[in-house]
């Protein structure tokens, strides 16, 4: 009899597994695939492994305004895919090694649901079958494959998800991207910076789904110049071959070549077969009445005393940091200490060149919500860092706040390196910061993170 089963060992498995292994509890872990779920093997870190060679390549072609003269660069896409093979298992390596020292079982194969009895849970695994007090689910997500005429006919050929993108053997020389959200343009910012012609389909007006529309805008202006092409408001109807079918907003038939084709519209919450009928495990369901995920309360528990989820599978804010933290706030329920999820200040970040870093809430949401709202924004030029380190560079910081408290609402920037800087607009956030009290924070200097005080100072 364990203390605690956790189905996945992703960010939400991996890390509420070492928490609870080191707080005293006795965990078994099951993971089918490899041990860092998505994100480590197919997801975050691989991507940012890719768009960090994207990017040196990006310094090493635009060096000159630096006063560095740089006459051959050229990109060997195979040693880029080996050193992202090289980070993800140096990584998976460092996971294992966590979860050996907190004292954590983990289990190779894929577990399911069995029942539940007054004295826990039974799950089986191969032959095997296991007990325990309590148990995490945090079996992740998967890709969304529409049914587009023709487009699953060409999985794993010609179209391809995030998964078969990472392990391509050549650069192709045209790539369409089938929306236009975060893993869309990541790809398409690594692609372009590295010589792929670049089209981007998209059913939206905008790119980056609910990302502030100020900021997405900026992106995607950028990204054209760079030669991105992007169809916005079009309906992708058929893929025939290597042409992706669409109908732009005009309702008029176009197409566009590619010798790969990514789609990626998103992901789905992945709970099927793991035998939650068999416990009574009740999903949410969207406005369709659809479910889309587990259904938890804000200590991640479900409705089945001793059972919660974490992550992708909850079906509501898929980020792995967010998984972490959920996972966090399941495993301390169950050690019986105070600790609730929040969902007021969750970064999101892009991770194209320049970077797009988001938290709390858009302009659009204050609007819609009917706040009484101010927005501060200043170009990122007002930072002297940033003028020093990107030449003719484009940016933008923007403060969404209340305009009775002065609480800090949200903050949305486009300019490297925003992903390092995000953290510190989510603490504001949570701690419930007024405009005034930024203002006092005494920030490094020349930092690009004293933007933060500068744009609150506009106030």
């Amino acid at each position: 009899m364990y203390d605690l089963a956790i189905l996945g060992g992703g960010p939400g498995g991996y890390v509420a597994a070492g928490r609870a292994g080191t707080a005293g509890l006795s965990v078994v872990l099951f993971e089918k695939k490899s041990l860092g779920g998505v994100c480590l093997n197919e997801g975050c870190i691989p991507t940012k492994t890719l768009l960090y060679s994207a990017k040196i390549y990006d310094y090493t072609r635009h060096a000159g305004p630096y006063g560095v003269q740089v006459p051959e660069s050229a990109v060997d896409f195979g040693a880029v895919l080996k050193r992202k093979e090289k980070v993800v298992r140096k990584l998976v390596g460092g996971v294992k090694a966590q979860l050996k020292e907190a004292g954590v079982e983990v289990v190779n194969g894929e577990a399911v649901i069995t029942g539940r009895g007054t004295d826990g849970i039974t799950l089986a695994c191969g032959e095997e079958t296991y007990r325990a007090r309590n148990l995490l689910i945090c079996t992740g997500s998967e890709a969304v494959v529409p049914p587009i005429p023709g487009l699953r006919e060409g999985l794993g050929d010609v179209v391809v998800t995030n998964r078969e993108i990472l392990s391509l053997t050549g650069r192709p020389e045209e790539l369409v991207v089938i929306g236009g959200g975060v893993i869309g343009m990541e790809f398409a910012s690594f692609f372009n910076s590295i010589g792929t012609r670049v089209t981007v389909v998209e059913m939206l007006p905008k790119i980056l789904g609910p990302m502030d529309e100020e900021i997405s805008a900026l992106l995607e202006a950028q990204y054209a110049r760079k030669g991105v092409d992007f169809h916005l408001g079009c309906k992708v109807v058929a893929v025939e071959g290597n042409d992706v079918v669409y109908e732009d907003p005009e309702g008029r038939t176009c197409r566009a070549r590619g010798d790969k084709i990514l789609v990626s519209v998103g992901r789905r919450a992945a709970f099927q077969g793991i035998g939650l009928e068999n416990i009574g495990v009740e999903l949410a369901l969207n406005p369709a009445g659809r479910p889309v995920g587990i259904r938890v309360d804000e200590k991640m528990r479900t409705q089945v005393p001793g059972v919660y989820a974490a992550g992708d599978v909850t079906g509501f804010s898929m980020l792995a940091h967010t998984a972490s933290r959920e996972g966090e706030v399941a495993v301390n329920t169950i050690l019986g200490r105070e600790d609730a999820m929040r969902y007021d200040a969750i970064p999101g970040v892009v991770y194209t060149n320049p970077e797009v870093a988001g938290t709390g809430v858009t302009e659009a949401e204050a609007s819609a919500k009917g706040l009484d709202y101010a927005v501060l924004k200043l170009p990122m030029a007002y930072s002297g860092r940033f003028v020093a380190e990107n030449e003719r560079g484009e940016g933008l910081c923007k403060l969404i706040v209340d305009k009775s408290s002065q609480k800090i609402l949200g903050v949305h920037m486009l300019g490297n390196p925003c992903s390092e800087i995000i953290h510190s607009a989510c603490m504001a956030i949570e701690q419930g910061m007024t405009v005034s009290q930024i203002k006092k924070v005494v920030f490094p200097h020349p930092t690009v993170s004293e933007i933060l005080k500068e744009t609150a100072a506009r106030l």
